[in-house]
C-alpha cells in the first residue's frame, strides 16, 4: 500500500497534477498558469513573470479574473470596477514568488528599498520570519492587508505623477 501512495505521488508530481492540495508545486503550476493567462499588467505593461515577487492575481464575483505586476495596478483595477467584488485575492511572496493570500499575508510596507510602481514599498511575506527579515534589513513596518491597501489608496496620486513623469522622462529619452 506504501508503494502505491508512493507511486501515485510520484506520478501527480510528474504530470503536474495537484495530487496535494497546497503543495508548493501545486502552488508552482499555479504561478505558471497565473503568469501564463496574464503575461503583463494590463495598466502600465510590466512583465509580470520579471515581477512575480509583487504580482497580484485577483478574482472577482461575477467570475472574471486580473493579474496585474503589484498591488498599486491591481488597486487601481479595484477602483474603476467598483461594483465588482473581489473573492480571492493572492500576491506574490517576495522571497519565493509563490502566489499567497493577499489577506493572511504579512505586508511590509516603507523602508529604503523601491517599491514596484510606488515610492513607498509594499511587500508581501507568506511567515514572520520573512517579513522581520525585510524590515531588518530594508526598514519600514509590518501590517496587515488592509493596512497595506489603505497605504496604496493614500499613496496613490504621488505615485501616479511619479509614473507619469518618469514615462515622460523615457519619451523623451527616446527621441
Amino acid at each position: 500500500m506504501k508503494k502505491l501512495v508512493i507511486l501515485a505521488l510520484v506520478l501527480g508530481f510528474l504530470t503536474g497534477m495537484d495530487v496535494i492540495p497546497f503543495a508548493p508545486c501545486s502552488n508552482l503550476a499555479f504561478a505558471q498558469e497565473d503568469i501564463s493567462k496574464h503575461p503583463s499588467c494590463i495598466y502600465c505593461g510590466m512583465d509580470r513573470e520579471k515581477f512575480a515577487h509583487s504580482r497580484v492575481y485577483v478574482e472577482y464575483d461575477d467570475g472574471s479574473a486580473l493579474g496585474t505586476c503589484s498591488i498599486h495596478c491591481a488597486a487601481v483595477d479595484m477602483a474603476v470596477h467598483i461594483d465588482k467584488a473581489p473573492v480571492n485575492i493572492r500576491v506574490g511572496d517576495y522571497n519565493t514568488k509563490q502566489l499567497i493570500d493577499a489577506e493572511t499575508a504579512l505586508w511590509t510596507i516603507g523602508g529604503n528599498k523601491p517599491g514596484v510602481m510606488t515610492q513607498r514599498a509594499k511587500w508581501a511575506f507568506g511567515n514572520k520570519e520573512s517579513a522581520e527579515a525585510c524590515l531588518k534589513e530594508n526598514g519600514g513596518k509590518i501590517v496587515g492587508f488592509e493596512e497595506a491597501m489603505a497605504a496604496v489608496y493614500e499613496d496613490m496620486y504621488k505615485d501616479t505623477k511619479m509614473i507619469r513623469e518618469k514615462r515622460k522622462e523615457m519619451r523623451m529619452n527616446k527621441k
